[in-house]
Parts: C-alpha cells; structure tokens; sequence
C-alpha cells in the first residue's frame, strides 16, 4: 500500500489553524541552503535541484536499484528554514527585506534511504542531470524537537499575524521561542494557487521556561 503522508502523518503535515504544541521527531532530508530573494528566479533553480533527486529515489524500483525496505510512497513537500543574514539583522527594526533572506530549503525522504543510498542518486543525478547546485546538495538527519506550529492560510506577506498568534499561544503555554529562525512547508504550489488561497505550515522551536 502506497504511503501517503497526507494521510498517514497528518500531525506533521496538516495541522489546524490555530496554533498547537508539537514534538518532531528524526526525518532524512536532501538539503541546500542559499540566500536572497525567494521572488527571484534563481529561487526556482534550487527547488528543481532537490525534486529532482527526490524523483531519482521514488523512481529507484522501477529502475531495478531500490534499497532494502523501499516501499512506494508520496513524495514529501518542499521545506525551508528561514533567517536574515547577519548584517541584516544587526539593524533590523521589523521591516524585512526579502534580499537579506537567508535559507535552507529541503524535502524529506523515507525511512528506508540511507546515507551510502542518497549519496548514489545524488551521483547518478549529477551524470543524468547536470547541475551546479546539484554540489550543494547535503543528504541530513534533522530533528527538531519541541515546536509550536499552525496552518498559515493566505499569502506569505501575510505571515507575521499568525507568528503572533504563535508566540501568544507560546507564552500561554509557558514555552519561550529559541530564535527567529523559522520553519515552512509548502501544501500549495505558489505557481498555480492564488495568494490567498496558499496552505503553508509554520513552525519554530520553543523551550520550556
């Protein structure tokens, strides 16, 4: 039976929009970090990157190199973890300007693909392929841990009023936010859905005071 996280790990993937306490476990991930505006074209170049890797592990079976344990699966949204570059931030006054934006996007992988195996789609990738970026591909093991996260409804400019709800509920809760630093995963693609209708997941670390 096919895994479907939309169905199978909804508390990861589909939260309410409303804000909720979470504990996010170990996940697998091809990564790739940059920086600027995500409105640029550049910003697609990498999303690319990384989907085509993800394609290069979902289709292994079909091309007769499948790991031990693969089973067929839904690929995993698009991630990002997002900042300011330090600059930016030494004089930040609330305003964000999309230019001093630094990320680092991903997309998760199964269980069953391993360092040695992510490695090997990564190299058949760069032959297949080719691509500058394809060198700053990292395959990693994140765990986040404790987070606060909500389901962000509308466009991305809009974001800061549900961070608000997040850090009022965070505050109730008794949890106190590690950083500004913050994550987002894409339900919708931003190409095809209009800004107000995007699905986004908000997530940040907290810690308990």
């Amino acid at each position: 039976m096919k895994h479907e996280w939309k169905k199978n790990e909804k508390q990861f993937y589909l939260p309410k929009n409303k804000p909720e306490l979470i504990s996010v476990p170990k996940f697998k991930f091809f990564t790739i970090e940059g920086n600027g505006n995500p409105n640029d074209n550049f910003f697609a170049e990498y999303i690319g990157v990384l989907y085509s890797l993800s394609y290069g592990i979902k289709m292994s079976q079909k091309k007769g190199i499948e790991p031990k344990g693969y089973f067929d699966y839904t690929i995993y949204p698009l991630e990002g973890v997002w900042d300011l570059n330090e600059e930016a931030k030494k004089s930040f006054d609330g305003t964000i300007n999309k230019n001093d934006l630094v990320f680092k996007l991903m997309i998760r992988q199964p269980d069953f693909v391993d360092k040695d195996f992510a490695l090997q789609i990564l190299e058949q990738t760069k032959k297949k392929k080719p691509h500058d970026l394809l060198e700053q591909v990292r395959f990693e093991e994140i765990i986040e841990g404790d987070c606060i996260q909500m389901l962000h409804l509308g466009s991305y400019d809009n974001e800061p009023e549900s961070f608000n709800l997040m850090e009022s509920f965070a505050e109730q809760e008794k949890y106190s936010r590690k950083s500004k630093t913050h994550r987002e995963i894409y339900l919708s693609d931003a190409r095809k859905v209009s800004p107000d209708k995007l699905k986004t997941v908000l997530r940040f670390n907290v810690e308990k005071k």
